[in-house]
């Protein structure tokens, strides 16, 4: 099964195909420390995601940086080239369970499709059959985390369906004449409460 999706030539470069075995790679990079007892679980479940997909996949990936220094309504992000995860602490903290449990596989899965692929679409087939065959977790391209405390200021803007709260960066463009926003209902142009 993994032979015919796996396979494929990798893009690494020799230089950092060789280094993958070091033991500078086996551990996480922590530039950020990590503050909570939660965050150290985080570190420890991405260890324990590098040696399942190990062990699945039959080589070794580097270990990546990881931070938690991640603001507003994303919970994490996977950054290809630096090899590096960032994950908001807020949303972690809120939402440890399921963010450990779905979060953390699905922004190392983008790394690890990087590293075996190359550039992929970000929620492509590649990296669909890493979240499915090597972590068995659903392939959901976003989280489904309670945002409230993160979501910052809102703006009412109507349509004939009613009501469209917009964020305070979406309002800026408006206020700017930089864009306009459509309901996805009615296709109607979003206008502020005069």
């Amino acid at each position: 099964m993994f032979k015919t999706l796996f396979s494929r030539p990798t893009k690494l470069s020799s230089t950092k195909a060789s280094s993958v075995g070091s033991s500078h790679t086996r551990s996480i990079a922590k530039s950020c420390l990590p503050k909570t007892e939660v965050q150290q679980t985080v570190l420890k479940k991405i260890e324990a995601d590098y040696q399942q997909a190990e062990a699945i996949l039959g080589r070794q990936f580097p270990r990546p940086i990881v931070q938690f220094t991640l603001r507003g309504k994303s919970a994490g992000t996977a950054h290809l080239q630096l090899n590096k995860l960032r994950f908001n602490p807020v949303l972690l903290e809120e939402n440890s369970t399921e963010f450990i449990e779905q979060v953390v596989p699905h922004e190392i899965s983008h790394l690890l499709s990087y590293q075996l692929f190359g550039r992929v679409k970000p929620h492509g087939v590649e990296w669909q059959r890493i979240m499915h065959q090597v972590y068995n977790v659903p392939a959901h391209t976003t989280h489904q985390l309670n945002t409230q405390s993160v979501a910052g200021k809102q703006f009412e803007y109507y349509c004939a369906c009613g009501p469209v709260q917009l964020s305070i960066k979406r309002h800026n463009k408006v206020l700017r004449n930089q864009t306009q926003y459509r309901c996805k209902n009615c296709s109607q142009v979003l206008a502020a409460k005069a």
